[in-house]
């Protein structure tokens, strides 16, 4: 690793029309790292089609995308490791597929959560007030700053990659990048705390604990999943802070435990939790009619 980047000392780069001087990951991507992600991710999305099968709730559909969009990034890495890794469309198209991915997690998390305001105001729970707690304003402020922020990230990156290869500073698209990752984080971090703040409001309701033991099961999955996209975006934004040739950056240890372990566990824990299990199947429930959840145990 240099300051301008790293080049694989037995592998220069090619030259060939769309490479880079460097190696815009930082590393050449481990095929091994790529080849479970690519298991991993194909099984999940198994899972969650089943799941969305079985429970006919179509709204949860994202997640089954979000592990396709998954296996298409870690194929274009794959792309870069055997093929050529100074590639830049194989750079932008994996981040484009990676980053994009958590944001259907997410978006299928802000759906949970609206589906629950709903069936505890029917049920009868004491449930918090709030500006951001009305069900369908909430999916849309979060989901629209989800995507927002993901096409600032998206054309960073993309940026990153045109200032390589016309060998220019990266230090702006860089910066855009980082801009999209810090009001992604904050929207997040809101978010979590408007489900915290609920979660412990249906929890001192003492007239529905039986009704709250039932659905334990389904926000411990939506808290702990939710904390693990939170984990992956702080990583993101610590790696972008760095700029393009910082450490975090550089070593794929970190993306393995920061972005791709947090992600596969996040939902492999929705494919077995998944919210089907508990959320009524009744068309007129996601318009605000819900019916009881189902008692479904673990």
């Amino acid at each position: 690793m240099s300051g301008r980047g790293y080049v694989d000392p037995n592998r220069p780069s090619p030259m060939a029309p769309n490479d880079a001087e460097i190696i815009i990951y930082g590393y050449v991507p481990s095929i091994a790292l790529c080849a479970l992600g690519i298991a991993l991710f194909g099984l999940a999305l198994g899972a969650h089609i089943y799941r969305v099968l079985r429970h006919r709730i179509w709204s949860f559909l994202p997640f089954s995308l979000a592990c396709l969009m998954e296996i298409v990034g870690y194929i274009f890495r794959t792309l870069s490791s055997v093929k050529d890794p100074y590639m830049i469309p194989y750079f932008v198209v994996q981040y484009f597929f990676i980053v994009v991915a958590p944001v259907l997690i997410s978006a299928s998390i802000y759906v949970c959560l609206s589906k629950l305001i709903r069936w505890a105001a029917n049920v009868g729970f004491e449930t918090p007030s709030g500006f951001l707690l009305r069900p369908k304003l909430l999916l849309w402020v979060f989901i629209t700053a989800d995507v927002v922020t993901s096409i600032v990230q998206i054309a960073g990156a993309a940026l990153i990659g045109v200032a390589e290869s016309n060998k220019d500073s990266p230090v702006t698209a860089n910066n855009i990048l980082l801009a999209g990752l810090a009001v992604q984080t904050a929207a997040f971090m809101l978010f979590l705390y408007l489900y915290t703040t609920f979660v412990f409001q249906l929890g001192r309701d003492a007239g529905n604990r039986v009704q709250f033991g039932v659905i334990r099961p389904l926000l411990l999955a939506i808290g702990v999943a939710s904390l693990l996209v939170l984990l992956r975006t702080v990583f993101r934004l610590a790696e972008t802070s760095e700029g393009v040739f910082g450490y975090a950056s550089a070593h794929e240890s970190l993306f393995g435990s920061l972005e791709f372990a947090p992600i596969i566990a996040a939902v492999w824990i929705l494919a077995i939790w998944h919210p089907g299990r508990w959320l009524p199947k009744t068309k007129g429930s996601s318009q605000g009619s819900m019916a009881p959840m189902e008692t479904v145990h673990v």
